[in-house]
């Protein structure tokens, strides 16, 4: 029952972590897309599809495209530090969804700039320069990746010998759930 617990936490934290970033990424650029006046025509967060977000009317794209990483980094970490502040059980899934978002959105924009894939094209024809999404990559995936030092011991990984807390447990599978059918609803591909 233990390791059963132990993969559980660790899938479900892993699938939510996924389906996860690609909600406030692209809340990010929907958020965005309002403060400047622009219309979104459709949001795809389907979990068979890369996310995406497009717009109907996009009177500043440069500031609509950034918005989806700025976000898609700031909200987890709001997350990890209300969790931390209220003091919540299992805030150890909080601070690793806040580390895999700075990670992923750090290596996707960063990366991303060499061939000008997803976002990074748009950022790029809109005006950023190169060094600037290279800068943002090398702030945001190395502080995703000190988020996740140390905490193998919250998985059961290591001396915990696979012991880990069944109610965190069952409650990050529950909001993996969640995320799919959010996923599912506004699917659109």
């Amino acid at each position: 029952m233990r390791r059963l617990q132990q993969v559980v936490l660790i899938a479900s934290t892993l699938f939510a972590s996924w389906l996860g970033l690609q909600a406030v990424h692209e809340f990010g650029h929907v958020v965005g897309a309002w403060l400047t006046g622009g219309r979104v025509a459709r949001v795809v967060l389907s979990p068979l599809a890369i996310s995406r977000t497009d717009l109907a009317k996009n009177p500043q794209p440069l500031v609509v495209v950034w918005a989806g990483p700025f976000v898609g980094v700031a909200l987890p970490l709001l997350f990890w530090l209300v969790g931390m502040k209220a003091r919540i059980r299992g805030v150890y899934v909080l601070r690793f969804f806040a580390g895999f978002c700075l990670l992923a959105n750090g290596l996707y924009i960063g990366l991303g700039s060499f061939n000008k894939v997803g976002d990074c094209g748009e950022m790029l024809r809109h005006g950023s320069e190169t060094w600037q999404l290279w800068l943002f990559g090398l702030l945001t995936a190395p502080i995703g990746i000190c988020l996740w030092h140390g905490q193998g011991q919250n998985f059961g990984i290591g001396r915990t010998g696979g012991h880990v807390d069944s109610f965190v447990a069952y409650a990050t599978l529950g909001a993996f759930v969640a995320l799919l059918v959010l996923a599912f609803t506004v699917g659109g591909s």
